[in-house]
């Protein structure tokens, strides 16, 4: 019975945060983290790092990315569906009656105004997930390189007007990061060997 409720709340969070949350999946990293870390305390912080981390390497939108993992975390297979359920339920419903009268819809002046009231708060949503998760990013030495790489490099590339798609970061900081990790392990097998010997 326990596991049915995560599964009803896993779907019932979806379903809010799909229904009341605009600009898209980045804009709704700070609420997954409020509702599923802060308040629920279903998933940690750790994890939920992750989880960002996966639903943003993946394919497909980081928002139902992030809610199929994170419904799979809290209540198993089940839950991953009731998860993407309520993420991808609200919008296409609000998409699908829209399209219907779209051309009317923009022409409705308070509407254009809407939007503009909207951008503004989705930028203050976006900046708000990335500090949190900077906050929470372990602060070793090769973090810290990556980030003020990722930086440098962005910060140039903008300047020169270069734009480079966010998925060639993402690659190439895995990349970096799967070397690394392979390098210190080769370190570690050769220092084992040398100590049997």
């Amino acid at each position: 019975m326990d596991k049915f409720k995560k599964i009803i709340g896993v779907f019932l969070t979806m379903f809010k945060i799909g229904l009341f949350t605009f600009g898209g999946g980045y804009a709704m990293i700070a609420i997954f983290e409020n509702e599923f870390v802060s308040n629920k305390k279903w998933i940690d912080k750790d994890e939920f790092v992750d989880i960002v981390a996966i639903a943003e390497s993946t394919p497909g939108p980081i928002a139902i990315n992030s809610s199929t993992y994170i419904g799979y975390k809290v209540a198993g297979i089940l839950g991953s569906i009731a998860g993407t359920l309520g993420m991808v339920l609200p919008s296409f419903t609000i998409i699908y009656i829209i399209s219907l009268f779209f051309d009317k819809f923009l022409e409705f002046e308070y509407v254009k105004y809407a939007f503009h009231g909207i951008q503004a708060c989705v930028i203050y949503l976006i900046l708000t997930a990335g500090i949190k998760m900077f906050k929470s990013m372990k602060k070793d030495l090769f973090n810290t390189i990556i980030f003020a790489g990722v930086v440098v490099v962005m910060v140039a590339l903008t300047i020169l007007s270069i734009k480079l798609s966010t998925i060639l970061y993402i690659l190439t900081c895995g990349i970096i990061g799967l070397i690394i990790y392979l390098i210190g392990f080769l370190k570690s097998k050769t220092a084992v060997k040398k100590e049997d010997k």
